[in-house]
């Protein structure tokens, strides 16, 4: 589990494939801190690492991650967000962050707005996707709040210190990111279709 706190900025070093498999090396300054096995967050894809060298670490996606996420665009030099898993009985300064991302959205529009930025993401809505007004959203990895969400698009607010600090600063119209939905949410939307199915099965 994580919290879609930023740890560090990662940078692609190499890609390589391997079949359907694709192994990723990241460099980072919490590379050396981590462990075989261990999982990573990746703009907010839970991933495994499989091999360390000194100041990279190499994580591996399967087909599944690759048709989910947006890593397939990821290319040498690209910055990734980089969470390392929440560590028992530590604050939960987010909210609760799988690391299994829902979809990919498309950044519409940023407006600057005295110091800090709007940013406008459109996304392909479903039962799943269940977004509320100052509900929580994970946009690659980070924990943000929902502002003024539609049937199919939302903002978030981004101040300086976030986005310094993260890939949104690289972010532009045209670009896409990955988007995990709160999973309270997801329970309850789930739940709720059951219900509703069962109603009409039985009148």
């Amino acid at each position: 589990m994580f919290t879609g706190i930023i740890e560090s900025n990662g940078t692609i070093t190499n890609i390589e494939r391997e079949h359907d498999n694709v192994h990723f090396t990241v460099r980072s300054t919490i590379s050396d801190q981590l462990k075989i096995d261990q999982s990573l967050a990746h703009d907010g894809v839970c991933l495994t690492v499989v091999a360390l060298d000194r100041d990279t670490h190499t994580v591996t996606a399967i087909r599944e991650t690759m048709d989910r996420t947006r890593l397939g665009e990821w290319r040498d030099g690209d910055t990734v967000n980089l969470e390392r898993a929440m560590q028992a009985g530590a604050r939960l300064d987010g909210h609760i962050v799988q690391g299994h991302v829902d979809t990919v959205g498309e950044c519409l529009n940023v407006e600057e707005a005295g110091g800090s930025w709007y940013f406008t993401f459109r996304y392909a809505p479903t039962p799943e996707h269940l977004l509320v007004d100052k509900g929580s959203v994970t946009i690659n990895g980070v924990s943000l709040t929902v502002v003024e969400p539609t049937d199919e698009t939302f903002k978030v607010a981004i101040i300086p210190y976030t986005y310094e600090h993260t890939n949104f600063r690289e972010l532009a119209p045209g670009s896409q990111v990955n988007l995990e939905f709160d999973i309270i949410g997801k329970y309850i939307a789930r739940q709720m279709a059951a219900y509703q199915a069962h109603a009409l099965k039985n009148g």
